[in-house]
């Protein structure tokens, strides 16, 4: 605030004051409880290093192997780090896709058998795998099931049970490979699953999964595996809703929750992460834009009715969500988030005020990239704690959430495709792939614009330093520090701070 004196020909002195906006800047980071409202309760202190992995990384898969390996999977490339991120290299072999219309990686998180899926056309898909850390692969290039006509490819892995499927399961695990692997995709109004007996090198088994499915057009999310063997499939849905399977893919039943919430249109995919113990957690953008969960503590059987709100009320807009879980209650999320309150019902880009929703944002919406951990999930009532991680935005202006309907704004706004991904490791290390689509001057101007948003460059945060998921592991200490630096100490609103260098002069 400014005073001004005024005297003189005006008599006694007046002051004036003159009001001076000061640049605030928003929270990096949020506690809040099942409503999103913040909360008096204590961050948890986190560090979160990036890593940029030099490749296209639209619709990226995240994994690793217990070597510690970081495998980044996007179109048509396998990229590996075996360094926590410092370095990058292209790994896939000749028995791998040159070429792909959709991407997907799964690394198995017992065998460390690493998948790179790769779909020609819709007619059928390339899998390959490597068991030796992308040393050397082998494939088979027509390995998409019984009949030809597949989008939306999903591959992932987990235990045999004794019912279905898991009968022969029980058998071949023991002289083929150890755990089941599951093949999905989207045949123009339905979801077909197949399951694997041989780790993936062929899909006999299996087929249409009939009901919600084939009445909703068949589009679905990732799939989850939980310890006790059962299967979660996500369809792309107005309410809320998950596929279950507990004999490996021979049968399926529905369960629905989130009315209370419902869902955007248009949507994205939703996710479940299950933990140690097969408690199952599934999270969706709800009708409010906000990013919801459920819970189910039977294995998929019920779930609970009232919706929890993992994003803090400030994030008035969200997209992408994923999610992994670790020991019960011990749960990570990440999203595209926006909190330009501000611009809520000003046009948005078919001139109609803006809702939230991410496929109409007004030109000058940001997006960046959040991470939210629960350690009390499980609780009646749970603590969120949210990390804005990016410094500059992921993407300026629309996300296309509808591929019939994507817009040419300075380029396509479908320049991040359709997911990101998370995964935890085997000590409980949380890690984010993601596709940047502002870098280079949009990341360095004050005034980006929509259309200098369109890239899609392959980009990772992992925990450098917080609790672990797994309770064993405790508090982990950041794997790329060395003796010549040390963290900062606001490290947890710094990017890339896991090596941040420090001069004598500094305290």
């Amino acid at each position: 605030m400014v005073t001004m004196s005024l005297s003189g020909c005006f008599g006694d002195e007046i002051v004036i004051e003159e009001v001076v906006e000061e640049d605030v800047e928003q929270p990096r980071t949020f506690v809040t409880d099942k409503t999103g409202a913040s909360i008096d309760v204590p961050l948890i202190d986190m560090t979160f290093q990036f890593s940029d992995v030099g490749e296209t990384g639209k619709e990226p898969s995240i994994g690793m192997t217990s070597t510690g390996c970081i495998f980044f999977i996007a179109m048509e490339k396998v990229m590996r780090s075996c360094d926590y991120g410092a370095t990058w290299e292209e790994v896939q072999g000749p028995a791998c896709s040159f070429t792909t219309s959709d991407p997907y990686g799964w690394v198995d998180p017992v065998t460390d058998r690493v998948f790179n899926v790769q779909m020609q056309g819709l007619e059928t898909s390339w899998i390959c795998w490597s068991d030796d850390d992308g040393e050397t692969w082998s494939g088979n290039p027509h390995d998409s099931g019984t009949t030809p006509i597949n989008d939306h490819i999903k591959l992932a892995s987990g235990p045999w049970t004794s019912a279905g499927y898991g009968a022969l399961g029980q058998i071949t695990s023991n002289a083929i490979y150890e755990t089941a692997v599951y093949y999905c995709y989207n045949k123009i109004v339905g979801i077909f699953c197949y399951t694997s007996f041989d780790g993936g090198a062929t899909f006999e088994a299996g087929g249409q999964i009939v009901g919600l499915a084939t009445t909703n057009g068949g589009l679905h999310g990732a799939i989850s595996t939980a310890p006790d063997g059962t299967v979660y499939v996500t369809p792309r849905v107005e309410t809320p809703s998950v596929i279950v399977s507990k004999d490996n893919g021979f049968t399926w039943f529905t369960r629905t929750m989130g009315e209370d919430v419902g869902t955007p249109y248009p949507r994205k995919n939703s996710e479940i992460s299950t933990d140690t113990a097969s408690n199952a957690y599934h999270v969706w953008t709800g009708g409010d834009e906000g990013v919801y969960l459920s819970r189910s503590t039977d294995s998929g059987e019920t779930w609970e009715q009232e919706s929890i709100r993992i994003s803090p009320v400030e994030v008035i807009s969200s997209v992408f969500p994923q999610t992994d879980a670790g020991d019960p209650g011990r749960i990570a999320v990440t999203y595209l988030g926006s909190e330009n309150a501000e611009l809520l019902n000003e046009s948005n880009i078919d001139g109609n005020p803006w809702d939230g929703n991410a496929h109409y944002a007004p030109n000058n919406v940001t997006y960046h990239l959040y991470i939210t951990y629960s350690l009390n999930a499980l609780d009646p009532e749970p603590t969120f704690h949210t990390y804005r991680v990016t410094d500059d935005p992921v993407q300026v202006g629309s996300i296309c959430l509808n591929s019939g309907d994507c817009r040419d704004i300075g380029g396509s706004n479908r320049n991040l495709l359709d997911f990101n991904d998370l995964h935890i490791d085997r000590e409980g290390r949380v890690y984010v792939a993601f596709a940047d689509g502002c870098t280079g001057d949009c990341a360095s101007s004050n005034n980006s614009s929509a259309q200098d948003s369109r890239d899609g460059r392959g980009s990772v945060y992992y925990l450098a330093q917080g609790p672990s998921l797994l309770v064993d592991y405790g508090d982990l200490s950041p794997v790329m520090a060395n003796p010549e630096t040390e963290l900062a100490e606001d490290c947890h609103v710094v990017n890339q701070c896991a090596t941040v260098d420090r001069s004598e002069e500094e305290d």
